[in-house]
């Protein structure tokens, strides 16, 4: 991680000291697992697409450096938000590639893998790690689902493929799918690499016992945006975040405020973004977002099928919404 590490230290943008995660295969071998991935603001970045519905790595590149100057901690490529599910493989590994590529190690990269065949995410885990990616998101198998030894299996067989720190990313609502807080615990405890979890519920509760279960052994990353000062004080490290995409400095902030000791700011900061949130979410994520986006200017192009155009009630309660917040005029 030589590039963007200093003391232990990866350094913002905005100069807010971010911890990140010490990639070296033998140090995640014996377990030392003493730093997170990332501290702070992730964004679960989307994909640009030309009007043909190729990627457009123009726009990617230029999407990437907004993100940087903006304070963002680590760059997620290809999961939900990026629309990973409708990507070929090729691109799939290309975007990530790119990524690695254009970021060139000013913050981490942290690719999606996630299948809900184990041997596909096998492969793609192992082809990211050939690529230089700092971390991997690995969502539960989703529609054939498993059951918590199955999924306890799943992790472990990724895990022990690779050499890099691993995100479990739990989201039932999309899934059909719950790692529930033991099953966790016991694949933090006995996977050296597995080390944090996109909590994505929505289960205050679910997530409150999984912290108090892990006592410090599982870094939890909040996955829903409208939750991240309730995940930092149960001690979350920050978000992986789909408000990232259209307000990353103040999503970052949320994040950095709380950390430095300002949860007064902070909890100001979240509440302030509620109505956002809500119209990012008024419709099937990337939908919502990637239209904001295209609003504010940012000409990141259509949405592949079956995602489809926005209803336009709910247009027009996205663009109140970013006017509200400042994003629009």
């Amino acid at each position: 991680m030589e590039g963007y590490l200093k003391d232990g230290l990866l350094t913002s943008s905005f100069c807010s000291p971010v911890r990140a995660f010490f990639n070296d295969a033998d140090l995640i071998m014996k377990g030392k697992r003493s730093m997170a991935i990332f501290e702070g603001a992730g964004v679960a970045m989307i994909t640009p697409m030309k009007a043909n519905g190729e990627i457009n790595y123009d726009k990617m590149a230029e999407f990437i450096d907004y993100q940087v100057d903006n304070g963002t901690d680590a760059i997620i490529v290809c999961g939900t938000t990026g629309e990973a599910s409708t990507l070929s493989e090729k691109e799939h590994l290309d975007a990530i590639e790119f990524t690695v590529s254009h970021v060139n190690k000013r913050i981490p990269v942290i690719a999606g893998t996630g299948s809900n065949c184990t041997e596909s995410a096998v492969f793609l885990s192992q082809e990211a790690q050939s690529v230089g990616v700092d971390g991997l998101l690995v969502v539960t198998p989703y529609y054939n689902k498993a059951t918590q030894k199955g999924l306890i299996a799943h992790y472990t067989t990724i895990a022990k493929s690779v050499d890099l720190p691993i995100i479990m990313y739990n989201v039932p609502s999309r899934t059909g799918c719950n790692i529930l807080p033991e099953t966790a615990v016991t694949l933090a405890k006995t996977v050296d690499n597995i080390v944090g979890i996109k909590e994505a519920t929505g289960n205050i509760s679910q997530a409150a016992k999984l912290m108090s279960l892990a006592d410090g052994c599982i870094d939890m990353y909040s996955g829903n945006d409208d939750q991240i000062v309730p995940i930092l004080s149960l001690g979350g490290k920050g978000v992986i975040s789909v408000l990232s995409n259209v307000a990353p400095k103040k999503t970052h902030d949320i994040v950095a405020e709380y950390l430095a000791g300002n949860v007064e700011v902070s909890r100001k900061l979240q509440l302030e973004a509620i109505e956002l949130i809500d119209a990012l979410f008024c419709e099937v994520n990337p939908i919502p977002v990637k239209h904001a986006l295209n609003l504010m200017g940012m000409e990141v192009g259509p949405l592949r099928m079956p995602l489809s155009p926005m209803e336009d009630k709910n247009l027009e309660t996205l663009k109140n919404a970013l006017k509200n917040y400042g994003l629009l005029k």
